[in-house]
């Protein structure tokens, strides 16, 4: 634990802010052990069914957390990171094992519940969400790994947080036993509360295409860099990852093949249908969903100004501007529909699986292509908020301002440009042959 704190002050030393840098280094490190200390006391044990809280609990359970939530944001993005409050409340409320197998004391519960608490949490703070969203999926993935694997994240601490970087940018070595990986990675969000990480890497092969798979490492073997200084998002603390030449055995390795075939090392032992579903399902909703809570967050906070504003220039009430009326019914139409989506769609593939079944190649593109919709859908819904609000919505203290800013920087993410995907799901329409198998 001590390394690990050394190794976070000492990257963050390049912060260009130095006023009461070390007692706000101090206080971060304190924080972060006070965390992990409470984590650390969970051995894993088998979950049983009257010990799991039902999906209203959970998302009760969200909603408490919203003051809370509100009043540290400020702390929050100044310091481009959760609160370690935060993070701690979510682990006891029990967030982050949701996805997680009742094998090693998860819940085991179907995706719907997972991304209902998530946008519950966006309502207040996009970026929490997304910190939920991408560390709070890493179970399932975690699931399919081999068996090895999992008792080593997941052995003595049921707890235990792992984040992750996917671009496939590290150098791969082929050694005996294993791999040797090197490399930096980039917008690891919440990496600095998690003892794990998952890493993506393109494996070169003489004969044949190149091979992606997912790389599982320990604190030890990697470094956070502090380097997180965005417009939006800022405290998700999306820190960049160097790893230099650490040695990782083949079981510590996804295939990302075995993830879309639905075979994966994982399923002998975690035999429910959650984990029969395609890894990518689960992934691309996980950076995408938050977006949907905060257009709730950035509409209730539009209508709470708009009941009471009145325009200096016209003199006009924002509740009599026609404009601003039906921007209001057309954004919360909107948000009915996506969370409507999002429900349909994994009921279909929930029940799908547990009937024995598979999910058509038409059904995973257009699923996927309808998550990746979402980002910017929602941007552009808080974007024609804005304006009716007249000139103090843009102020930094405005209750608006945040989503907005967040809302467009969740839009960057690969798995949110629609083009992409939609170039597959319209040629597959147009009797051509996919090309993108991440779904």
């Amino acid at each position: 634990m001590r390394k690990n704190i050394i190794v976070i002050l000492r990257t963050s030393l390049a912060d260009p802010h130095p006023p009461a840098l070390a007692s706000r280094l101090l206080d971060r490190a304190q924080r972060l052990t006070s965390i992990r200390g409470i984590t650390m006391a969970t051995a894993a044990a088998h979950v049983l069914e009257d010990q799991i809280p039902t999906r209203a609990e959970l998302v009760r359970r969200a909603r408490t957390m919203l003051p809370a939530l509100k009043a540290r944001q400020a702390e929050a993005y100044a310091n481009r990171r959760m609160p370690a409050e935060t993070m701690r409340e979510m682990v006891e409320a029990g967030f982050f094992r949701i996805l997680q197998p009742k094998r090693y004391g998860g819940f085991e519960m179907d995706p719907q519940v997972f991304f209902d608490v998530q946008m519950t949490l966006a309502e207040a703070c996009m970026s929490t969400a997304w910190v939920l969203g991408v560390v709070g999926c890493h179970p399932y993935q975690l699931a399919l790994f081999d068996d090895r694997a999992q008792a080593e994240v997941w052995g003595s601490n049921s707890d235990t947080l792992v984040s992750s970087s996917y671009q496939p940018v590290g150098k791969v070595e082929v050694v005996e036993g294993g791999f040797r990986l090197s490399g930096r990675w980039g917008f690891s969000s919440g990496s600095e509360y998690c003892d794990w990480i998952l890493l993506g890497s393109l494996i070169f092969n003489k004969d044949g295409p190149p091979e992606m798979r997912t790389f599982l490492l320990p604190r030890k073997d990697y470094k956070i860099l502090d380097n997180w200084y965005t417009f939006g998002m800022q405290a998700t603390g999306s820190q960049d990852i160097v790893v230099e030449n650490a040695f990782i055995p083949e079981y510590r390795t996804h295939k990302a093949v075995d993830g879309f075939m639905c075979k994966n090392p994982g399923q002998a032992v975690n035999t429910g249908p959650l984990y029969k579903l395609p890894w990518a399902q689960v992934f691309v909703r996980s950076v995408s969903t938050a977006s949907i809570g905060a257009v709730q967050g950035a509409l209730d906070a539009f209508v709470d100004i708009g009941k009471k504003r009145v325009s200096t220039n016209t003199g006009k009430a924002t509740k009599q501007d026609t404009s601003a009326i039906l921007a209001a019914a057309r954004t919360q139409s909107a948000v009915d529909e996506m969370k409507t989506l999002l429900y349909r769609n994994f009921d279909e593939m929930m029940a799908t699986v547990r009937a024995g079944g598979e999910l058509s190649m038409e059904q995973r593109v257009r699923y996927r292509y309808q998550s990746s919709q979402i980002g910017g859908r929602c941007a552009d819904l808080i974007d024609d908020l804005m304006p009716l609000l007249g000139g103090r919505a843009i102020y930094t203290d405005s209750p608006i301002i945040r989503y907005w800013l967040d809302a467009n920087a969740a839009r960057a993410h690969v798995a949110n440009d629609p083009k992409l995907i939609g170039s597959t799901l319209g040629g597959m329409y147009l009797g051509e042959q996919p090309q993108d198998f991440f779904v």
